[in-house]
């Protein structure tokens, strides 16, 4: 499979040039039939000490050479998104350190980054510096040379009133951007903080409401992750986006389906599941991107059941099976996590993980698997 690119449909992405770069960037290969990125998780320095006043420490080097296996399997890295513990362990003068060096890495190669608010102080926040820490970010993920992915503020959900509060800070941002973003509507299950987000709790209103942001400024949104996990209403909100707006599945429960599309169209891909099970959903895109739809769906179908695992209520601890992946497949050599989230799942569930992540084929090693499985259940007390 060819190194998947940037929209090359969409020209305001493909030709958008970063700022203190001479030419426009360039896809590094052909372009494919579907746009992917994995939202990539960082590596803890497991020696650090674990003090959230500190902020976070990371193990820079294993954190960027995972970077690298994501784009060997074919797939674009989604960087200091949900994934990457923004929120949740993550610090913004960390995530500052974490999207300049993966520019600096990127050499070319499609990524995005997100774009939030969370380096304002706690407390309420006005819409003005609500604006003004999204564009702080904003300039920050551009300089680096990546698409800004704009992500739901906490701030503003806390903030907003209704639906016009919505419209006001988004529509003061988006008019003053001077290159193309993706917008990134997280649902409440990823995070309850951001319940009624877009001024509604039914999420079908909410989706309508978020349209009708896309057609006021299609001329700078292009694209919309939408993680909300029920595929009718991503299918019912992408056949609804403006001409040039794509939508991207974050839909962990769902995303084949989605990737594959019908015909009225598709979703592209930006999915936490992927940093999990990168190389099968690099084959997977590659038989895609040969016609043989079945062929997709044969790789892609099984690791479902190993996804909703991860995902599963309270969804925000997905992190700590994304990691556990990573270990068990030899791309880090312990299983630690910033702010200690590795204790966020139960022993159960975690060899419940296992089980699926073999059957799924997500395991590069088995044995390597099983054997760094073995101290985890000797130090739970598991014979």
């Amino acid at each position: 499979m060819t190194l998947i690119a940037l929209p090359t449909t969409d020209a305001r992405l493909a030709e958008w040039t970063p700022r203190g770069a001479e030419t426009p960037a360039k896809p590094a290969t052909p372009p494919t039939s579907r746009i992917a990125y994995a939202a990539a998780h960082v590596v803890a320095d497991p020696l650090a000490a674990a003090d959230p006043e500190e902020g976070a420490v990371l193990d820079w080097d294993t954190t960027l050479a995972f970077r690298e296996h994501l784009w060997s399997c074919g797939l674009g890295v989604a960087e200091a998104m949900d994934t990457a513990q923004r929120g949740m362990g993550l610090d913004w003068a960390t995530t500052k350190d974490l999207i300049r060096r993966t520019g600096a890495l990127a050499a070319g190669r499609p990524w995005v980054a997100g774009v939030g608010t969370d380096q304002l102080p706690g407390g309420e926040a006005t819409a003005g510096s609500i604006v003004d820490a999204w564009r702080e970010q904003l300039d920050l993920v551009g300089e680096a040379g990546a698409i800004p992915v704009v992500m739901a503020s906490r701030a503003l959900a806390a903030s907003a009133s209704g639906p016009a509060d919505y419209h006001a800070a988004y529509g003061k941002l988006l008019s003053g951007a001077d290159r193309p973003v993706l917008l990134h509507w997280l649902g409440e299950q990823f995070d309850p903080a951001l319940a009624g987000y877009w001024g509604h709790g039914d999420v079908r209103e909410a989706a309508e409401e978020l349209g009708r942001l896309c057609a006021e400024h299609a001329d700078v949104i292009a694209g919309v992750k939408v993680s909300v996990l029920d595929a009718s209403i991503e299918t019912e909100f992408r056949r609804a986006l403006p001409e040039g707006v794509k939508c991207y599945t974050g839909d962990d429960f769902n995303y084949p389906e989605l990737i594959a599309g019908d015909d009225q169209g598709h979703s592209e891909a930006l999915l936490g599941i992927f940093d999990a099970v990168a190389q099968v959903a690099g084959a997977a895109l590659a038989r895609l991107d040969e016609g043989d739809k079945a062929g997709f769906h044969g790789l892609l179908d099984p690791t479902v059941a190993l996804s909703r695992a991860i995902f599963r209520a309270p969804t925000r601890n997905y992190k700590t099976g994304v990691v556990f992946l990573a270990y068990l497949n030899g791309h880090q050599d312990h299983f630690r996590m910033v702010a200690g989230r590795e204790s966020a799942r139960s022993i159960t569930h975690l060899a419940e993980l296992l089980r699926l992540a073999d059957a799924a084929g997500a395991l590069t090693d088995p044995d390597l698997a099983v054997a760094r499985m073995r101290p985890l259940l000797a130090a739970a007390g598991v014979a």
